[in-house]
């Protein structure tokens, strides 16, 4: 039972760290917002990259950076 304790121990410490490599979100090389603006929160998705903005806009970025679409947020 020892044996297979410390097994299981060894697998998840040595399979864990590429599980959470594999699945890390990466961010465009830049990323350039409208002036005046400051991101208060990011989301990611496949292929693209979402910027809430402080002046209530959802700005959707490609990979490579580019603008893709912008929406903007009603009251």
């Amino acid at each position: 039972m020892i044996g297979g304790v410390i097994t299981v121990v060894a697998l998840i410490v040595t399979r864990m760290p590429t599980a959470f490599v594999a699945a890390t979100p990466s961010l465009p090389e830049r990323i350039t917002l409208p002036d005046g603006t400051h991101p208060t929160a990011v989301t990611f998705g496949t292929g693209w990259v979402a910027v809430v903005t402080n002046d209530e806009r959802i700005m959707i970025y490609r990979q490579d950076g580019t603008l893709r679409q912008e929406v903007r947020l009603t009251p």
